[in-house]
């Protein structure tokens, strides 16, 4: 199995197990047995997750620096909904400047160690 083809199949296996995580949740919460809301502060490292499974084994240089600002914004909404630091969406907002910037930065690097695959990163 080709690279791209095994980041496809881990791609779909961790939506379905996401997907499967939220329902056994929902189920839970519905029977009485949990109660869902203690989870919610907890969403935002969900696009950690998914961030993290793009930049493994990527087809692409895109792929690779899209799941870097995936990663990236799912701790950041993490840190500013817990107040982690004293930051807010007010005085943290540069932060997505400095993302932009190192994202932009990186994918040039990173065609040039990994080559790049096709221009809309599902390979050729």
């Amino acid at each position: 199995m080709n690279s791209e083809a095994s980041y496809h199949l881990r791609r779909q296996v961790l939506w379905g197990l996401v997907l499967v995580g939220l329902g056994v949740a929902f189920l839970l919460d519905q029977m009485d047995i949990f109660d869902i809301r203690s989870l919610w502060h907890y969403a935002p490292l969900l696009l950690v997750v998914v961030g993290i499974n793009q930049t493994i084994g990527y087809p692409s240089a895109r792929e690779f620096s899209n799941g870097l600002w995936t990663v990236f914004i799912g701790l950041w909404l993490f840190a500013v909904l817990e107040g982690l630091w004293g930051l807010t969406f007010g005085n943290s907002w540069p932060l997505l400047i400095i993302i932009s910037g190192i994202t932009m930065a990186v994918r040039p690097i990173a065609e040039r160690r990994f080559g790049q695959k096709g221009g809309n990163g599902h390979g050729k």
